[in-house]
């Protein structure tokens, strides 16, 4: 059953990515046809983030109710029917009310998911489920372009929308899949009896986690948003080259976590962020010399694979920093700082970058790098203990395909993880 749904997965991962670039791709178009300002992206953005921070931080509490296939199934369809309404809509406004629909699905299924892949499978498929997002990511702009070429953006939503509800009704069907084995170990049911945000916030390490987070997401936002405008104004490169290396970025991510999938296999978690953090480093001091754009072009694909391994990686091992029955809460309150990072820091950039000067980007990047490393270590530190001595549950039907814990051929095997 777990290889059945794994591909399922897998497809939930490409459909999260998909719409996450749509407006993007699509806005130029749109702004003009819809008679608003160039800005007014932000507010449609500043919506479908305000949902999704809601809707991370109810996860666990819709997540303990009624799982995470349910959970997933309906998150997909709600994103599904608010890309159908942008396909029919004609105004701003109603662009904004579909806009609430639309974030409230991505948040949940964004939580609910990470928290299944950390629970259940090795962290060789977190790093290749994000690679998933970042294939959706990069084929909806295809899509976009294609439908704008063609007929009209309209048309591009509706073609994405289509996707989501095909997906929608795999999710249902798969339902049974998602199950809890019979004879699943007893441990796995216990729930702490009070998963509110104050209690969560308590547990040793989450604050350091979650502004680790905060800095992880705000770095990412912001090299992705800012290096074309990095590239153009202060480096003095032409809009259309600078339009394609800023896509060295996206590029960096989604390879360097599909090459993670593998690196994985010998390093652990805490030793990825590291790895990741170092070469975030490294890319934003090449920016930073004097040596022609060479570096700079170097510089972008290492801060984009430097970014690659940190965000699974930290997702993977909250259930072994702090539990694995309150994994789903503390995941979700990381998924609404990941949000609020993601809004946040790139307008905060936008404006010391117009105020001061866009040559500060890779100084601020580093800034934000700095603060995320102090707080992962400290965060390690403090969950050492607990991380030390958390063991995946074991799944008494892999048990016995596999042998005994004693035998060579069942000690890997037994775990729920693949």
């Amino acid at each position: 059953m777990v290889s059945l749904l794994l591909p399922v997965i897998y497809l939930a991962f490409i459909s999260l990515g998909l719409p996450d670039s749509l407006l993007g791709s699509a806005w130029p178009v749109m702004y003009q046809e819809l008679g608003t300002s160039v800005s007014a992206a932000g507010i449609i953005s500043m919506i479908i983030s305000a949902g999704t921070i809601v809707s991370s931080l109810n996860s666990d509490r819709l997540n303990t109710r009624f799982g995470t296939g349910k959970v997933t199934a309906v998150s997909v369809l709600t994103t599904a029917v608010a890309l159908f309404g942008f396909s029919i809509s004609h105004s701003f406004w109603a662009l904004c009310l579909w806009g609430i629909p639309y974030g409230l699905g991505a948040g949940s299924v964004d939580a609910a998911l990470n928290n299944y892949v950390a629970l259940h499978y090795k962290a060789r498929h977190m790093s290749w489920l994000h690679c998933m997002w970042g294939v959706g990511c990069s084929t909806g702009p295809v899509v976009m372009s294609w439908a704008i070429s063609h007929l009209n953006w309209n048309k591009g939503y509706l073609i994405i929308s289509i996707f989501q509800i095909v997906l929608t009704l795999v999710l249902f069907l798969s339902l049974p899949l998602w199950q809890k084995p019979a004879g699943a170990a007893e441990e796995d049911t216990s729930v702490p009896a009070e998963r509110s945000f104050s209690s969560l916030i308590r547990v040793p390490g989450v604050k350091e986690v979650l502004i680790c987070f905060f800095c992880y997401c705000a770095v990412e936002s912001t090299a992705g948003m800012w290096a074309a405008s990095y590239c153009t104004l202060f480096r003095g490169i032409d809009a259309q080259r600078a339009a394609s290396w800023a896509s060295l970025f996206y590029i960096g991510i989604t390879i360097g976590r599909f090459i993670c999938g593998f690196v994985t296999m010998k390093l652990n978690d805490q030793n990825m962020i590291r790895l990741g953090q170092f070469f975030i480093a490294v890319g934003a001091v090449l920016m930073l010399l004097p040596f022609g754009d060479s570096l700079l072009f170097i510089g972008l694909i290492l801060i984009g694979l430097g970014c690659a391994p940190i965000y699974p990686s930290i997702i993977h091992e909250t259930p072994a920093n702090f539990g694995a029955d309150l994994s789903q809460g503390i995941i979700g309150i990381q998924m609404a700082f990941a949000y609020v990072g993601t809004c946040l820091m790139p307008p905060v950039f936008g404006v010391l970058g117009q105020h001061i000067s866009f040559g500060l980007y890779p100084v601020f990047l580093m800034a934000i790098l700095i603060l995320m490393v102090v707080m992962a270590e400290r965060m390690h530190r403090v969950t050492a203990e607990k991380r030390n001595s958390y063991k995946p549950t074991i799944n008494p039907i892999i048990l016995q395909q596999n042998g005994p814990l004693g035998s060579n051929s069942g000690i890997l095997r037994t775990k729920k993880y693949i």
